[in-house]
């Protein structure tokens, strides 16, 4: 069978250099090495090239894999250092770029698993003329600029980059990277490799040093993506799979397992925005107290999606009450793209450098910016996130996929931190138990349960439509709720395909984002 191909990205950009080359005949990953290039220029706020990512990647017929390219901290970090300190973890600066970055070994990975054998150099092509030429600035990025500008602000490279004349980006700006360009054609012409064992890594160490990161060339040599067997769980609808440690993948499968339980109660809108929240509550507990380095997990995490597990977490929720939630947050920015390509395989993938523009720093000669993702570890030496050398943090990140009973096929997943599962679920679960087409089910009004960064609350928050039909009767539940402006980028940049038993494709992207789905002919 010949499927009919498909591509969704948080900017149509991305999504028409994904597309692009799958209708070249090349494959989903091929199609998501060339969108995650693309928007690594255009969206340099939400993701970079000095971040990281992981995948889920399904050949039809054949059992999903998934790989982890995530970077673990300097293996020569001194912690005793850090912790003298402060008692937290630096937010800007050198001192914050401690984790190695993952996201081009994974790229690397995709497509040794996964190619026909288009030119690594037609991949990146769009992403070097974007860099070359400028980008426009648009209400996300600068929504961005503003948030960091306090941050950052003090940053030489950063400013000089991605501010103007020391002030904040404004809509119809330009920006321009060509040092990233100039990365990108030294990909393509001595091979991904070269970022972890080639001249870029040389230039990359070096530069991190002065900027006083701990990570060193050696940090570089050492690393690795990693290709492993995602988790998963049966529900009535199908079986669901997601990343496994240090992504929050677990919480997410939780989520809907624990609602899977419970979504005959949900005779309405309401009973199943409260079932799905409390839901939420007791996949992060688990989710807060296990997820860690794969290397220091307490037990295997595929444990906790027994039906044991999860049938005991559906008995802690109430219909009629909610559970009280002082939970502290994980924030993020992030975003998430997928694929389906002629031959049937299907990619989920998710890339990031945590917080907005990372940790700010901007490598010149490369024009990379490094992630921040080292502030997901504590320096309190009882945690099991506890910073130590050699260590990966715990991810927000996790792209999904699901395979259905009726043998249908869907990836789909999202940007924002402790959103990610949120939402996840959220669209899951309006698509497949309340019926809403794929497109409504990412477009309705959403909610998002914690703590964002910057903001001092761990409430509930509705966006302004989704509140003023039922604030007042979740509230009377005992939600701790709030109201946002609806369409509202904390809400996380959501997208889906599904895959029809017939070949056929369906494929959305977020109004909330800049993105675009786009369907090929079959």
């Amino acid at each position: 069978m010949t499927y009919q191909t498909s591509f969704t990205a948080p900017h149509y950009k991305a999504a028409q250099a994904g597309q692009a080359i799958l209708d070249a005949g090349g494959t989903a990953s091929e199609a998501m090495v060339a969108a995650a290039a693309m928007i690594s220029v255009q969206y340099p706020h939400m993701n970079s090239i000095g971040g990281d990512g992981f995948w889920v990647i399904s050949k039809a017929g054949e059992s999903p894999i998934a790989i982890d390219a995530c970077g673990a901290s300097a293996l020569s970090i001194d912690v005793d250092t850090y912790r003298q300190a402060s008692d937290e973890l630096p937010e800007s600066g050198g001192k914050a770029a401690i984790t190695m970055a993952g996201t081009i070994s994974g790229w690397q990975q995709a497509l040794q698993l996964n190619a026909s054998g288009l030119p690594l150099l037609e991949l990146l092509q769009p992403a070097i003329e974007a860099a070359e030429q400028g980008i426009e600035v648009t209400d996300s990025l600068v929504d961005a600029s503003e948030k960091t500008f306090s941050r950052l602000k003090e940053l030489a490279n950063f400013a000089e980059l991605y501010l103007k004349q020391g002030k904040t980006l404004q809509v119809g700006d330009q920006v321009t990277n060509p040092a990233l360009a100039n990365t990108f054609k030294q990909l393509a012409k001595a091979g991904l490799d070269d970022f972890y064992r080639g001249e870029l890594a040389e230039k990359m160490a070096e530069e991190l040093a002065l900027v006083g990161s701990p990570i060193t060339l050696n940090d570089f040599h050492q690393h690795q993506a990693k290709v492993t067997t995602p988790l998963t769980v049966e529900i009535s609808k199908g079986k669901l799979y997601n990343l496994d440690a240090p992504t929050q993948g677990l919480a997410s499968l939780l989520i809907l397992a624990i609602y899977d339980k419970l979504a005959d109660q949900a005779t309405t809108e309401l009973e199943h925005l409260h079932l799905l929240v409390e839901a939420t509550k007791q996949a992060f507990i688990i989710r807060d107290q296990q997820i860690t380095d794969p290397d220091c997990l307490q037990q295997p995490l595929q444990t906790f999606l027994d039906q044991d597990v999860i049938n005991n977490c559906a008995a802690n929720i109430s219909l009629d009450k909610a559970l009280p939630w002082p939970h502290m947050a994980k924030p993020g920015d992030t975003i998430w793209m997928g694929a389906c390509d002629q031959y049937g395989t299907m990619v989920s993938f998710i890339q990031s450098i945590y917080w907005e523009f990372g940790s700010g720093v901007v490598l010149p000669s490369t024009g990379i910016t490094w992630n921040v993702r080292g502030k997901s570890f504590t320096l309190d030496e009882q945690h099991h996130n506890v910073l130590a050398p050699g260590k990966k943090p715990f991810h927000t990140l996790n792209p999904a996929y699901a395979e259905l009973n009726d043998g249908r096929r869907l990836v789909y997943g999202t940007m924002g931190g402790e959103g990610q599962p949120q939402t996840q679920a959220c669209l899951f679960s309006r698509h497949l138990y309340q019926d809403m087409s794929l497109s409504s089910s990412v477009a309705k009004p959403r909610w998002l349960l914690g703590r964002t960064w910057g903001d001092s609350t761990n409430n509930l928050r509705l966006e302004n439509q989704l509140y003023k039909q039922h604030g007042a009767e979740l509230k009377a539940l005992g939600h701790d709720i709030t109201a946002v402006a609806d369409n509202n980028e904390l809400m996380g940049h959501a997208g889906a395909i599904m895959l029809n038993t017939d070949g056929k494709t369906l494929a959305t992207s977020d109004p909330r984002s800049d993105g675009q789905s786009i369907t090929g002919e079959k």
